[in-house]
């Protein structure tokens, strides 16, 4: 989504779901939560990231949802899959997963016209390097942080703030050019939720509200480039990144993950 914030124009936009909405979101979250767990336990060194892919297939199909990537904008594939310098939109290919390659791995499922997006980062193999495993820490921690301001009464900035503070104080950039967003009936609503921000800027996040949290953070310069398939976004130094997302329900109780298995 385009990073630019006409705050008032975008709290008009915003669509508040009801409970009943909540709890579909939250079948087809659970539902993307499931395939995340499937791909990434056979996420293995030797395994094509076509064959990832596959298993995302057929386990949203076997769970009668809908891939809520497939076809979306042209998009060729069931699942984001992407490696290494790689920061999102990775298509699936027989591309094989080597050994230390951090993988990225987004997914969304659709129930009863409803939307899910989930993304998370892991190392293949066992052969981790230090740098490479306390980056992508950094990425969940930072989404950790991010979620703690999900509330009743703070505004965009702070979820923004949060995740922009939290990597830059453990020495990280973050993608500009690509943000969060709210989500429901389409997998891209109002408002953007960009990586960068300050406190109590952008809309008011109001009890109803469901967005898409997803810091993507690199070990170099927050430059990005897309590559020659017209969808992969990679890191424009080759610096290594990570890329971490979940749904979450803006509740009167405090922030409800909708992408977990429950």
């Amino acid at each position: 989504m385009n990073s630019a914030i006409d705050n008032e124009g975008t709290q008009r936009r915003i669509t508040l779901k009801s409970p009943r909405e909540i709890e579909i979101m939250r079948e087809a979250g659970r539902i993307v939560a499931i395939a995340q767990d499937e791909m990434f336990s056979a996420m293995e060194p030797g395994i094509s990231t076509a064959e990832l892919d596959s298993i995302a297939a057929a386990s949203i199909a076997r769970q009668r949802a809908r891939p809520a990537f497939l076809g979306m904008y042209g998009f060729p594939a069931v699942a984001c899959i992407s490696l290494n310098d790689e920061i999102v939109h990775g298509i699936p290919s027989d591309r094989i997963v080597q050994e230390g390659d951090i993988v990225s791995i987004d997914c969304g499922a659709i129930v009863d016209g409803f939307y899910s997006d989930c993304a998370r980062t892991a190392i293949a193999g066992m052969q981790r390097d230090p740098g490479s495993v306390r980056l992508v820490e950094t990425c969940r921690e930072a989404l950790e942080e991010a979620i703690g301001q999900c509330v009743d009464g703070n505004r965009v900035g702070d979820v923004s703030h949060a995740v922009e503070s939290y990597a830059r104080a453990n020495g990280y950039e973050l993608v500009r050019d690509y943000v969060g967003h709210g989500i429901g009936r389409q997998l891209h609503e109002p408002p953007p939720v960009p990586n960068v921000g300050s406190p109590q800027d952008g809309p008011m996040l109001i009890s109803g509200m469901t967005i898409a949290v997803e810091p993507m953070i690199m070990d170099g310069s927050h430059q990005t480039k897309t590559l020659t398939d017209g969808w992969t976004v990679a890191t424009a130094d080759g610096s290594m990144s990570a890329h971490f997302e979940h749904t979450v329900a803006i509740t009167d109780n405090g922030p409800d993950l909708l992408t977990v298995l429950g």
